[in-house]
């Protein structure tokens, strides 16, 4: 079967990478810590692929075997064992890689069998760090120059040393630049959305010129908004308003047109008014819809706060962070600006997400067989 071929793939390389060299290191014998916990993933491997187990056992397994595998390859890696000498540590890598997917494809079919949360939520965490071990092993592995790409421990170490500055960027960006502009582009979009659905010659004639607004490029209409608005959070903040006001205004409008014919005429029958018809069927119809624009603005809006503050700002901010990093050659604190704003992204657009499942419930994509 499929499953079998994969854990025997993990199995035979983990024992072929025994036999090779390590470079400088040695070999294999010459770091017993490291060779009993290589073993012990090769045991888990075979023990897996000739006693099939319950799912569950079987991620299990799998997942701790990964573990050891990790912990022996990283050590390797922290005793010299690096560059194209060492290959045994680099085939010890594919057999690590192997039984690595092996555990998350049984961890993610038993949270689909299951539908325990826990689980559906470990599995892409699972699979989130193993990227981060794998960037950490070839970053280190083959000596790439910081200034290339520094390996996530020491973007972590430089996180972790500049998380004062870098709370001060955080404020500056999200709380007094992307908020802002992120209320008044979504309200204004939602609005003139309403407004044209309620006059709809008017369609013919917001709709071209809201287009043309999310057509023009951020790089041309951010030096703009600084010169309009100053170098202070009020030109960042308009800047997220251009980029978020078109498409909030297109969701808005479909979503309004998305009402059926057969709930409309019920409305009518019940001689509801225009306002009580939006309210009661329309809006709800839209929730949707709206959300979308609500979700794609949080990271547009972000995104464009970053963005202008290439272009002016006074000295604080997530992206005169990046920019001046980037002159100064710190690498390391650049990515560390980088988590942050992504991080936040992330969460702006998860908390959007789960105001949707609160107030969306009813839909069809929400619902559970």
């Amino acid at each position: 079967m499929r499953h079998d071929r994969v854990l025997a793939t993990a199995a035979l390389t983990a024992i072929a990478a025994l036999a090779l060299p390590l470079g400088d290191t040695g070999s294999w014998q010459d770091h017993p810590p490291e060779l009993a916990l290589w073993s012990a993933m090769i045991a888990i491997a075979l023990f897996s692929f000739f006693r099939p187990a319950a799912m569950a056992m079987m991620a299990g397994l799998c997942l701790v075997g990964a573990l050891a595998g990790a912990v022996a390859l990283y050590l390797l890696l922290q005793d010299g064992a690096r560059g194209d000498a060492a290959i045994g540590l680099w085939i010890g890598l594919i057999g690590l890689a192997a039984l690595v997917w092996r555990a998350l494809e049984r961890g993610a079919a038993l949270g689909a069998e299951t539908r325990s949360t826990p689980v559906n939520l470990a599995v892409p965490a699972a699979f989130g760090i193993w990227l981060l071990y794998l960037w950490q092993m070839l970053t280190i592995g083959f000596g790439v120059p910081s200034v290339l790409l520094p390996p996530p421990t020491q973007i972590a170490t430089s996180l972790a040393a500049s998380a004062h500055v870098l709370g001060e960027d955080f404020v500056q960006t999200f709380v007094k630049s992307m908020i802002p502009g992120y209320v008044i582009g979504c309200g204004a979009g939602f609005l003139v959305g309403v407004l044209i659905d309620r006059v709809p010659f008017l369609q013919r004639g917001l709709l071209p010129v809201g287009n043309l607004v999310s057509a023009l490029p951020i790089v041309g209409i951010a030096p703009i908004m600084v010169m309009w608005f100053g170098f202070d959070w009020q030109s960042k903040a308009a800047v997220v308003v251009v980029m978020t006001f078109f498409p909030m205004l297109v969701n808005t409008i479909a979503g309004l047109g998305a009402l059926s014919r057969m709930e409309g005429d019920l409305m009518r029958t019940y001689a509801a008014s225009y306002g009580q018809t939006l309210r009661l069927a329309r809006l709800p119809a839209a929730l949707p819809f709206i959300f979308n624009a609500l979700k794609l603005n949080s990271t547009l809006a972000l995104i464009g706060a970053i963005v202008a503050e290439f272009f002016g700002t006074p000295i604080v901010g997530l992206g005169f962070r990046i920019s001046t990093s980037v002159g100064r050659m710190d690498i390391a604190l650049v990515w560390a600006t980088i988590t942050v704003a992504a991080l936040t992204g992330s969460a702006a657009y998860g908390a959007i997400a789960l105001l949707e499942r609160s107030l969306t419930f009813w839909h069809p994509s929400f619902r559970r067989v």
